[in-house]
């Protein structure tokens, strides 16, 4: 799914999967905030008995019907 020279996003990413995060916030758009690598994430997670988790950009998360200040 991601090659070596991403490793550091893979781990970002186990390390909220175990640490059983709901959210995870990332800049990362191409290695991370990612709507295929995000349901690979998922699947992985799934398959391994970890809950899947949200994987959301600040800006969803600064943008939601509650801060209309943005």
């Amino acid at each position: 799914m991601l090659g070596p020279a991403s490793a550091s996003d893979a781990l970002h990413v186990a390390m909220a999967s175990v640490a059983r995060a709901d959210l995870v916030l990332s800049w990362n758009f191409k290695h991370i905030v990612n709507f295929s690598r995000i349901k690979g994430f998922n699947g992985v997670n799934v398959m391994n008995g970890c809950s899947a988790m949200t994987i959301l950009s600040p800006l969803e998360v600064a943008c939601d019907d509650q801060n209309k200040e943005f």
